[in-house]
């Protein structure tokens, strides 16, 4: 009995020694895709589809040696309101966002610095006169200590068409509460200054404030509510007669696989 005991447990220690040689590595990288719908596609607090409900989707990849890459895609409709106001057929119905960056920790703090283009193909922004090419280039970082994540956008080009407003920023405040059963909430603060906007008539520059109800609904489903609300000049941001910046709750419905 003894033997058999001891035999038994042998056989046991080389299964599992077995096992845990053969048991499939960590992948070295990922490849995520997810679709979604949004009430309202607001950027920074500013409306980019007039009120109406925006298709969006993106493809992200992540290396474990912190770089990532991505692009991400949404309907918009704010070129053709500006060519509309401006008595011209403007194109530019899809914002694509290409970046890339590198994701690390130190002294405690985690860091990721990237850039990022949003391109508007086929974009005839500039054909108003008071727009340059709305393709708009921008480097960014970001720090994060617990809950809490700070970041700073710097414009390489003109920003979203605004003439000579190369060296515009945005800096972003916000944390992530995790509520448990699913639900994160996120308050978020930020001030935009578009460079050279400012004029007898208003300037670009304002502050949004914004809280997100997050659920994940599972099966890589998530659900989301904001409330928006900025400050921004009315007069600079009113488009064919909408007021981009208006406070308003927007719901998405996000899927990822």
């Amino acid at each position: 009995m003894k033997l058999k005991s001891k035999l038994l447990l042998a056989l046991l220690a080389t299964s599992a020694a077995a096992f845990a040689q053969t048991a499939p590595a960590e992948p070295e990288s990922t490849l995520g895709y997810n679709v979604g719908v949004a009430s309202e596609y607001r950027y920074r607090a500013i409306g980019q589809s007039k009120g109406a409900p925006a298709l969006q989707g993106g493809v992200d990849y992540a290396n474990t040696n912190g770089f990532y890459a991505g692009a991400w895609g949404s309907t918009i409709k704010w070129i053709k309101e500006v060519g509309v106001a401006n008595s011209y057929d403007a194109k530019g119905p899809v914002e694509i966002d290409l970046y890339g960056g590198y994701k690390g920790e130190a002294a405690g703090l985690a860091y990721d610095v990237g850039y990022l283009r949003y391109q508007y193909q086929g974009n005839t922004l500039s054909k108003a006169n008071v727009y340059s090419n709305a393709n708009t280039d921008e480097v960014y970082g970001a720090l994060t200590a617990g809950v809490f994540t700070a970041k700073y956008s710097y414009s390489l080009s003109d920003l979203f068409g605004n003439i000579n407003s190369k060296g515009s920023t945005y800096v972003d405040l916000s944390a992530t509460f995790d509520l448990g059963d699913g639900y994160t909430l996120v308050p978020h603060a930020g001030r935009q200054v578009i460079k050279n906007s400012t004029t007898s008539t208003g300037t670009g520059n304002y502050t949004d404030v914004a809280l997100t109800l997050n659920k994940d609904l599972g099966d890589g489903l998530a659900a989301s509510v904001s409330a928006i609300s900025t400050n921004a000049n009315k007069t600079f941001y009113t488009v064919n007669n909408y007021y981009q910046g208006k406070n308003i709750a927007v719901v998405g419905l996000k899927y990822s696989f």
